[in-house]
């Protein structure tokens, strides 16, 4: 039997300067590049991508972004669009976080709008989606999941589909030190899973995102429906995320 391949992203938030991710990147690079098999990405500050980029030079990890504006471009005082990341080198942009969601009240049409331009300028879309607490307790968590992809999938092809990376983080998990089980999380995947073989979609890889620790990847990894991890704190530590990246061995 195969070993099951892992997306692991990790997510740096408002952490680290160009030079001290060129240093972590290069540190990570010379740790797995040996013919790791996972597919590493790293969302990164807009000041880091660049210098990320370069870090990252002959190894397979991938640098991205953690947002965007969804115009082509116009008087938006302090926002990058899609085409500044592609020419800085990123590859691919998170969207539609749940801090992006909360604190800045992006909604769901906006982040339809960023999705469309991301994939318009050659970036890939990683689309978070999820539940709060009073959410899940009300019971709503496949009408919350659902309606977030329905509303984020509106008017795409399936080429356009194909590109697409999803991460499920519950938002009581974001930042907290609390994490869905394996069992919750493996619930909420099938939800989603569910829901993308309505669009012929079953294919695309879905993502466990709040508070990962490196002891939790084997049992989520075991799980069914779950293709990898969006790691925020853990990832800005060497010896955490390697753990993490190296969780066939722990």
């Amino acid at each position: 039997m195969m070993k099951k391949q892992a997306i692991i992203v990790a997510n740096w938030k408002m952490h680290k300067t160009a030079a001290e991710a060129a240093s972590f990147i290069k540190a990570v690079a010379a740790s797995v590049q040996d013919g790791a098999p996972d597919s590493l990405l790293f969302a990164v500050p807009f000041t880091a991508i660049q210098a990320a980029v370069d870090a990252a030079s002959g190894s397979s990890i991938k640098i991205g972004a953690q947002n965007m504006h969804e115009a082509e471009q116009g008087a938006y005082t302090g926002e990058i669009s899609a085409a500044m990341l592609h020419e800085a080198g990123a590859s691919f942009v998170i969207l539609g976080h749940s801090e992006r969601r909360r604190l800045f009240g992006e909604s769901d049409v906006r982040i339809r709008a960023k999705v469309k331009r991301a994939l318009a300028s050659g970036l890939r879309p990683l689309l978070c989606i999820g539940e709060t607490l009073e959410e899940r307790e009300a019971g709503e968590i496949e009408q919350v999941l659902e309606r977030q992809l329905e509303s984020a999938f509106e008017g795409l092809s399936y080429l356009e589909l194909e590109r697409l990376l999803i991460a499920y983080e519950p938002v009581w998990a974001i930042g907290t030190g609390l994490s869905a089980t394996p069992s919750m999380a493996q619930e909420a995947h099938r939800i989603c899973r569910a829901f993308l073989e309505k669009f012929g979609a079953g294919f695309v890889p879905l993502l466990y995102g709040g508070s990962v620790k490196a002891e939790m990847m084997r049992e989520l990894m075991a799980e069914k429906d779950i293709d990898g991890v969006l790691v925020g704190n853990a990832a800005l530590q060497l010896g955490s995320l390697l753990q993490i990246i190296n969780w066939r061995n722990l």
